[in-house]
C-alpha cells in the first residue's frame, strides 16, 4: 500500500506524450518525501514493469518524476492501461 501513496497520479500533457514516444517515459505527481528509488519501487510494483531511470523535480510545489522504463516494457502501453491514450 506504501507505492499508492509515493505515486499520486501521471501527468497527460503534451510534452509527457512526446516523451512516452520518443523516449519510453511517462511522467507522475509523486510525494514530496519520496526519493527517486521509492518511486522506482512504486512504479515497478504498481505496473509490473522494469524501470530503468528515474529523474525527480518540484516545480509549482509538485514533485514530479520521469520514469525510464525497459525497452520491453513499452510506456505506451502502461499509458493505454491507465487509460491516458
Amino acid at each position: 500500500m506504501e507505492s499508492l501513496k509515493t505515486i499520486k497520479y501521471p501527468l497527460a500533457t503534451e510534452k509527457s506524450i512526446r516523451l512516452m514516444e520518443a523516449e519510453n517515459k511517462l511522467i507522475f505527481v509523486v510525494d514530496d518525501k519520496a526519493t527517486q528509488n521509492d518511486v522506482k519501487k512504486a512504479v515497478e510494483e504498481v505496473f509490473k514493469a522494469k524501470v530503468d531511470k528515474v529523474n525527480t523535480y518540484v516545480m509549482k510545489g509538485k514533485k514530479r518524476a520521469y520514469v525510464k522504463f525497459a525497452k520491453e516494457y513499452p510506456a505506451i502501453d502502461i499509458a493505454t492501461n491507465l487509460g491516458l491514450m
